[in-house]
């Protein structure tokens, strides 16, 4: 009896050592398993320490209304604070979007920009797209919108594609009008105009 109570001890022993192995043997073939043979193993570090220490705002989201009623949001999938300007924030993938009282809208878009607070002032910098609701499009290689009137102003030439034709020109300003009818489109500085009638 005493050695039949020695070996279910010894026995009860060795389960507390191999099952708990067995155990962790298990856990460990799921994680394995479980990784794609594609995912990096390495945590880049000095990647993530870079990313903590810039200051950095992810899918920024800016919204207000002009002095005309106007509702303007920009948003962006990052911004980060100007050290040179500290009232200047840059901006990548820069999207402005103003919902006109009249129910109308234009959209402007860039690869780069800038919200200055103290001027109350959106650049778009690089290949800058605007579309607007009444079916215009056009590209040029930056605008200005001024946050507080609305008014949008590019930097220099634009190509315009119309629903009646194309259009270049040196400069284009948008702006709502005072009684709210809808938007104002201004084209100076050379304006050539190519009219495609419609069938």
């Amino acid at each position: 009896m005493g050695n039949a109570d020695n070996l279910y001890s010894m026995w009860v022993g060795w389960a507390k050592i191999v099952l708990p192995l067995c155990a962790l043997g298990l856990l460990s073939t799921l994680f394995l398993f479980a990784r794609g043979q594609n995912e990096p193993t390495d945590i880049a570090f000095a990647e993530v320490e870079a990313i903590a220490q810039e200051q950095r705002l992810s899918q920024p989201r800016f919204s207000g209304v002009t002095e005309e009623g106007a509702i303007l949001s920009v948003s962006a999938r990052n911004a980060t604070p100007n050290d040179a300007n500290p009232d200047t924030v840059s901006i990548n993938e820069m999207l402005l979007r103003m919902d006109n009282p009249d129910g109308s809208y234009v959209e402007v878009t860039a690869p780069l920009g800038e919200l200055d607070g103290r001027e109350k002032v959106a650049r778009f910098l690089g290949l800058a797209r605007l579309h607007t609701s009444t079916g215009y499009e056009m590209e040029t290689n930056g605008l200005i919108a001024a946050l507080d009137t609305g008014v949008v102003k590019s930097d220099g030439l634009l190509e315009i594609r119309a629903p009646f034709g194309e259009l270049t020109a040196g400069m284009v300003t948008f702006q709502v009008t005072s009684e709210n009818t809808g938007q104002q489109m201004l084209f100076t500085n050379g304006v050539k105009l190519v009219y495609n009638p419609q069938q």
